[in-house]
């Protein structure tokens, strides 16, 4: 052994140790550690349940998209799955390709069995 590794300064464990708290602390003060302090586990639209290793397929979505905006009551987020998440965003995409007489809330506008009722009263 080398008497570097003998001297009296911190040892390479306890520097690699303290690295990972330090990064440990500052991640948990970023939105994502706070709005999984603040929420429970669990998408908002589909409302799969996350926990273990699967965590981290949680995000956090910013409501008004401000990424910025990150209010300490996490009123601004919401838990969504990656799937749920990319969903949302697809939607914002899309926002300028909905037919005009399309329901607001609604990107589909076919509706395949709209008289289906009545083709079943004929066949009576």
């Amino acid at each position: 052994m080398s008497n570097n590794e003998h001297s009296n300064g911190p040892s390479r464990e306890s520097t690699i140790i303290a690295e990972a708290r330090r990064a440990r602390e500052l991640r948990e003060q970023g939105y994502r550690e706070q709005a999984l302090k603040l929420f429970p586990p669990v998408c908002g639209r589909c409302g799969r349940e996350f926990e273990g290793k699967k965590l981290k397929e949680l995000t956090v979505h910013h409501k008004n998209h401000n990424h910025d905006d990150n209010p300490l009551d996490g009123s601004n987020w919401e838990l969504l799955c990656l799937y749920c998440h990319d969903n949302e965003h697809q939607k914002d995409q899309l926002e300028g390709t909905k037919a005009p007489d399309a329901d607001k809330n609604s990107l589909v506008t076919h509706q395949p069995f709209a008289n289906l009722r009545d083709l079943l009263k004929e066949k009576k």
